[in-house]
Formats: structure tokens, C-alpha cells, sequence
């Protein structure tokens, strides 16, 4: 049986949080003002999206359910490119972003509807869009992770980078060790968890499954489902993001070209 919560219990969870805000400012974190403007963004934006899915739930319509996934591929390939330290001049940056995302959680959630959940119809917003976000929520971070590892560390071993191309070395081939960091990089946070699942941490979704009154063996199902798909989105968008980006690197005379691409903060 589900239990529903009220105003008042949401409120008493948000007192932890100003709680928290008030700790770090006296300590001097400078990350009150920063976790507040989460806070109130987290409730802002989940009431939206409830209301947004309560219309889709209630209309089904493959038009709105395509409209909403343009819409959370762009805002995360968004966050993905303001957390970089050096981004991409132009809409580089937002592109490959937001490409490497179409490859990775798109079509892995098109592939996982279409063939293992099958629901009547197969774009039913009920398991498309949490599917979706799920996948987005947990292949943003570790494209994220790859794509600034590589273009932080390219800029510091540039020189290294050049050093190896004057001896001979392709473009690739002077930058093959740095992808392979960054691509570790960027998958850590996903082997981590599936490492830890059941054991040290309950999976946030089957942990709602089960508060929702799920049988535990079938929320188990569903979070195995879940991680196997977030590992293959997370590998395949970091691939994709670091073999675009590194292409970008270099002109076609294996030339880095760091001034032209990337906006290098003062």
C-alpha cells in the first residue's frame, strides 16, 4: 500500500536541508546559496515534470513523449558543458554533448522499450520518460567526467602531446593514453555503484518500487535492468564523446589546435 505524503512531511525533510545551508555558511563553505538555489530548483522542477506527466499519462500521444525527450537530451547536454573548466568554443561543445547523449541513453532506452519492456504502446510515457531520465541522469555524469578529463589533461601535457607528434606519432596515437584515463574516468561513478549495489547501497529505483508497494523481487528485476542499461548508455556516450572530441583536437596536418577550439579561462 502506498502512503502518501503530505506538505508537511516534504517539510521536515527541507528543514535537514536548511539545516545544512545554515552549517555551511557559518562555516565559511561558500556553498550555502549554492545548495538553497538547488534545493528550490529540485522542488520547482519535479512539480513541474509531475504535473508535465500527469498529461502525458492521462493523453498518450508519441509527439509529446518525442517533444519532452528533446527537451531533457538538450538540458542535459546543457549541464554536461557547464561543468567543463575548458569548454568548446561555439556549439561545438553543446553538440557533442548532446550527440554523444542521442547515442548513448536515447537509443539505448528506444532498444530497451522496443525489445525487453514491450508496453502497448511501446513509446507509453510511463516507461519511456522515467526510463529516459534515468539513463540521461546517470550517462551525464560520466560524459561529463570523461570529456573534462581529456581536455584537462590534453591541455597540460600539450607539450607531451606535441613532443610525440614531432616524433612521428598520428594525432590518435599521441593522445591514445589520455582517452584511455579519460574513459576510465568517466566510467568509475557506474562500476562503483553496480559494484556496491545490495551490498552497500538499495538503488534509488527500487527503492521507490518498494515504497510503492512493489513486490521486492520484481523491483530487483527492474533495477538489474536499469543498471546493465545505464553501464552500456554511460560506456557507449563516453566512446562516442572522446572520439569526437579528440578528432576536434587536431586539424588535418595532426596539428592540437587548443587556441582555435577551446575558451581558455584567465
Amino acid at each position: 500500500m502506498l502512503i502518501s505524503l503530505t506538505s508537511f512531511d516534504l517539510s521536515i525533510a527541507a528543514v535537514l536541508v536548511l539545516l545544512l545551508a545554515f552549517l555551511s555558511w557559518r562555516m565559511q563553505l561558500n556553498i550555502a546559496g549554492k545548495l538553497l538555489v538547488a534545493a528550490v530548483r529540485t522542488t520547482v522542477q519535479l512539480l513541474l515534470i509531475g504535473l508535465v506527466l500527469k498529461s502525458l499519462f492521462s493523453n498518450v500521444n508519441i509527439l509529446w513523449v518525442i517533444g519532452i525527450s528533446t527537451v531533457m537530451i538538450s538540458v542535459a547536454g546543457w549541464e554536461i558543458l557547464s561543468r567543463q573548466h575548458r569548454k568548446l568554443k561555439g556549439w561545438w561543445g553543446f553538440g557533442i554533448s548532446t550527440g554523444s547523449l542521442f547515442v548513448s541513453s536515447f537509443l539505448v532506452t528506444l532498444l530497451a522499450l522496443a525489445t525487453i519492456i514491450q508496453a502497448d504502446p511501446w513509446y507509453h510515457p510511463q516507461y519511456a520518460v522515467p526510463l529516459l531520465g534515468m539513463l540521461l541522469g546517470n550517462t551525464m555524469t560520466g560524459i561529463a567526467l570523461g570529456m573534462d578529463r581529456l581536455l584537462q589533461t590534453s591541455w597540460q601535457q600539450r607539450a607531451i602531446i606535441e613532443q610525440r607528434l614531432m616524433l612521428g606519432e598520428s594525432s590518435m596515437q599521441a593522445i591514445s593514453d589520455i582517452r584511455k584515463e579519460a574513459m576510465r574516468a568517466g566510467m568509475i561513478p557506474i562500476i562503483n555503484s553496480m559494484a556496491a549495489a545490495g551490498l552497500v547501497s538499495l538503488p534509488g529505483m527500487m527503492t521507490g518500487q518498494i515504497l510503492a508497494g512493489a513486490p521486492p523481487v520484481e523491483a530487483v528485476k527492474y533495477q538489474i535492468l536499469i543498471m546493465f542499461l545505464i553501464s552500456a548508455g554511460t560506456g557507449f556516450g563516453v566512446i562516442s564523446v572522446l572520439w569526437l572530441i579528440s578528432h576536434r583536437l587536431f586539424d588535418e596536418r595532426h596539428r592540437l589546435r587548443f587556441e582555435k577550439l577551446l575558451k581558455i579561462p584567465s
